[in-house]
């Protein structure tokens, strides 16, 4: 891949012979693969979601919980040929899905890869899980590909996501990529288990000291998306890696989550997940450190 022009960072790289700004080249590699019981209920079910977490990030968020592999290369090589091998396998394990997990600068294998499991049998849907700092003329590649958007908008004003996340146009790029990712897919449907098939499910992670930011957030998704929009309200912030400056290095106050979640409540979305306050801390992280040949 030469001039990579994938994402917003627009960096131009030639990945075939070096890494581009997210760190990743042209064959991704792969941290981790699983069936992880800790996304929303309606991502996870009963058996699991079959999370494939790449290495590699567009974003540089000082926060970030994963950061031992979304600031490095770590992890296993693999081609279309082994990422359509890992999907069969989760699917054989019992995943209710597959789950890219940061998948922005992967988008070309995953296409290959994803058509060439539905030829061998993939059946269940497909999850993309994005940190949402992704271009809407690279979304449209994966129109009829992706069944679930799974997006963490993470701010609005340019101030926070330069601050936290080296991005000062997040939110120019994020908005527009939701509305994409609407167009492609529209309200949460659920099967009879309760488990995403088809939609978007729109995340949010309530930060320390940043309840403001929150409200910004609700608003834009009350005003451009209808009332029925599925929204995560989160609250499992913990302090990880450079996030040691104020407010950041504390966790999330329960005064503040409440606030957040009646605000919720008064743009009258009627469909929200929260989370239980317990949910903040690191035995929910998961490990990296896994062979790929275990899932």
């Amino acid at each position: 891949m030469s001039g990579c022009t994938l994402c917003p960072r627009a960096c131009g790289a030639d990945r075939s012979r070096e890494a581009g700004k997210c760190g990743a080249r042209d064959v991704p590699r792969v941290a981790r693969a699983m069936l992880h019981n800790w996304e929303e209920p309606c991502i996870s079910g009963t058996r699991g979601s079959g999370a494939i977490f790449f290495s590699g990030c567009n974003l540089n968020c000082v926060f970030c919980q994963n950061y031992d592999i979304s600031q490095t290369l770590s992890g296993t090589e693999a081609d279309d040929t082994r990422l359509k091998s890992i999907m069969l396998s989760l699917q054989d394990a019992g995943a209710h899905n597959i789950n890219l997990v940061t998948p922005a600068p992967h988008v070309p294998a995953i296409l290959r890869a994803v058509r060439l499991a539905r030829e061998q049998g993939l059946k269940i849907p497909v999850v993309y899980n994005t940190n949402a700092y992704e271009k809407a003329e690279t979304l449209r590649a994966l129109d009829g590909v992706v069944d679930v958007y799974l997006p963490d908008l993470k701010y609005v004003s340019a101030r926070a996501s330069e601050r936290y996340s080296n991005a000062a146009d997040y939110f120019y790029y994020a908005s527009e990529a939701l509305k994409e990712m609407w167009r492609q897919c529209g309200e949460l449907v659920l099967d009879l288990e309760g488990v995403a098939v088809r939609g978007v499910l729109v995340r949010h992670l309530v930060l320390p000291g940043s309840v403001d930011e929150t409200r910004r957030v609700l608003d834009f998704l009350s005003e451009n998306f209808c009332a029925e929009i599925a929204v995560s309200l989160m609250c499992q912030y913990v302090p990880m890696y450079k996030a040691d400056f104020a407010p950041l290095n504390r966790k999330l106050l329960r005064r503040e989550y409440d606030r957040a979640v009646r605000y919720c409540i008064e743009k009258g979305f009627s469909n929200v997940l929260v989370q239980r306050f317990s949910s903040a801390d690191r035995a929910f992280t998961p490990l990296f450190d896994k062979n790929l040949n275990e899932i």
